[in-house]
């Protein structure tokens, strides 16, 4: 996490203001060149993990549109700046779109960092996915993060507008982390009281069926 905040962060923010202001280069220029960092964050990961598993592959999916969107239309910094930001918007649709899938887009995302990664561990957490409360959480997640990132992103392309570049760029990190920290945050907790409401339903159910036993 530190090494990504440092590449995908404070890097871009370093770099674009040292191109700017001490070398002279254009806006768009800097831009372009400080986004070389978020790549290098997602070739990095890549190589930590050395394998390809579902976060590494939506990374390179994001890099691969990252660089698109960035290349396709006008290039000022403006320009530049609303596209970064349709990127964060692009997470938050494949979000939603996930949600016709057999499976959401939360359930990879809970299975990578709710299990040991063990066959054991995967599988019993695969196995979870009978239980209707279970989908319902998954579902529920996914949309919330679906629609918090499209939110993000048109806040994003609003104050790209309204601010300069240079006020941007600095405040364009914090929104991406906040964003994804305060949704971390948010499903923990509630991943937590789902998991408290499941075992209260199991237990009441249990409960029930033993006193029905008792009457019989």
């Amino acid at each position: 996490m530190i090494l990504s905040i440092a590449l995908s962060a404070v890097a871009p923010i370093v770099t674009y203001n040292t191109l700017v202001d001490d070398h002279g280069w254009s806006e768009a220029s800097a831009l372009l060149a400080s986004g070389a960092w978020p790549v290098l964050d997602t070739a990095v990961m890549v190589a930590w993990r050395r394998k390809l598993d579902e976060f590494a592959i939506i990374a390179l999916v994001f890099l691969v549109i990252t660089a698109v969107v960035s290349l396709v239309g006008a290039q000022s910094a403006q320009a530049l700046l609303v596209k970064d930001s349709a990127v964060t918007g692009l997470f938050g649709l494949l979000c939603l779109a996930t949600l016709l899938a057999p499976r959401p887009l939360m359930f990879y995302f809970g299975r990578k960092f709710g299990t040991d990664g063990t066959p054991a561990g995967v599988a019993y957490y695969n196995d979870l996915w009978r239980f209707e409360g279970f989908r319902n959480t998954q579902r529920r997640m996914t949309l919330v993060w679906g629609v918090v990132y499209l939110i993000e992103a048109a806040v994003r392309i609003v104050l790209s507008y309204i601010l300069d570049t240079s006020t941007m760029v600095t405040l364009s990190p914090f929104m991406i982390y906040g964003t994804l920290g305060g949704l971390s945050l948010w499903t923990v907790r509630f991943v937590k009281h789902a998991k408290a409401e499941g075992e209260k339903r199991a237990a009441e159910a249990a409960a029930a069926a033993q006193a029905a036993g008792s009457a019989a």
